[in-house]
């Protein structure tokens, strides 16, 4: 049973003896009040409890597998909030074309995906945005998509099983979260190739796989010129990616992913950490018992 309100829940909780006997309530004067599910639910957003619970399950059945290759993605999640406004902050406009003779130019930045590199899965997802703002993006199709909320960035086991999980604002790029994402999962499990679509396509991501020991395997990004296309093995092999689009298909249609009605980062996180565990379960009996 889903609820996509509390109300609903303690409805279904107070009409329902055998929902009460699962859930631990005895009698329907046990069921808490609205408020007391609203303060445990913000109680255990705090402790990301739902993120604990499926590092758990993993912990117990993936640990000493040995998986042959990792689906990445990432799906949009609708808010429920007011998107952030962006603060641009004011910089000195630069010169184009080639520096003069004896002329210095002041050095710009490290890229995000350079930094991500150096550092740890930890640390890399603590500098990822999470405030809700408005993210665009092309879908399959080609068509553009925009929407306010958030994105889930996920990997999947090859059987269907998620195996990490982050959420961030709308805006973050997909390729902003595969490096923090990739040693995230490489400290649970051991896997052979990682699959990612061209959105992907990016050097700094390409060398961090191949030196966690996986083989990346990622769609060329034209960028305006030819497809450089695959090796007949590589292009078999990335038609596995479709795990992590089921996945996030199911997490959205039947495990809560599309009615998130919390607001904040945290609790938004915790909401979809219990589709995750919940689908997981699921996944999980389908794969061993058929």
């Amino acid at each position: 049973m889903r609820s996509q309100h509390t109300r609903a829940l303690l409805h279904a909780l107070h009409t329902t003896a055998t929902l009460r006997a699962i859930c631990g309530f005895a009698t329907r004067g046990d069921v808490p009040a609205a408020s007391t599910f609203s303060r445990a639910f913000s109680e255990c957003a705090k402790r990301a409890l739902g993120t604990v619970g499926h590092e758990a399950l993993g912990q117990e059945h993936l640990r000493t597998a040995l998986i042959g290759h990792i689906s990445r993605d990432a799906t949009a999640i609708q808010g429920r909030e007011k998107p952030m406004k962006k603060v641009r902050q004011a910089t000195a406009p630069r010169k184009k074309g080639r520096p003069a003779k004896g002329e210095q130019r002041e050095p710009t930045g490290p890229k995000r995906l350079d930094v991500q590199r150096g550092q740890s899965a930890d640390e890399a997802i603590a500098l990822l945005p999470t405030a809700c703002d408005r993210g665009i993006k092309q879908n399959a199709k080609g068509y553009t998509e925009t929407w306010n909320g958030f994105t889930l960035h996920v990997d999947v086991h090859d059987m269907g099983l998620p195996l990490s999980a982050i959420v961030t604002s709308a805006s973050v790029h997909e390729s902003q979260v595969a490096i923090p994402l990739m040693k995230l999962t490489h400290g649970k499990v051991t896997s052979c190739s990682d699959l990612m679509d061209a959105a992907y396509d990016a050097e700094q991501i390409w060398a961090p796989s191949s030196a966690l020991g996986h083989v990346p395997i990622i769609d060329r990004h034209p960028r305006g010129g030819a497809v450089v296309p695959m090796a007949p093995h590589e292009a078999q092999r990335s038609n596995e990616r479709t795990a992590s689009e089921r996945f996030n298909g199911r997490l959205k249609e039947a495990f809560g992913g599309r009615g998130v009605m919390v607001r904040g980062a945290g609790k938004v996180m915790m909401h979809l950490m219990f589709g995750v565990v919940a689908l997981c379960a699921d996944q999980w009996l389908k794969v061993t018992v058929g």
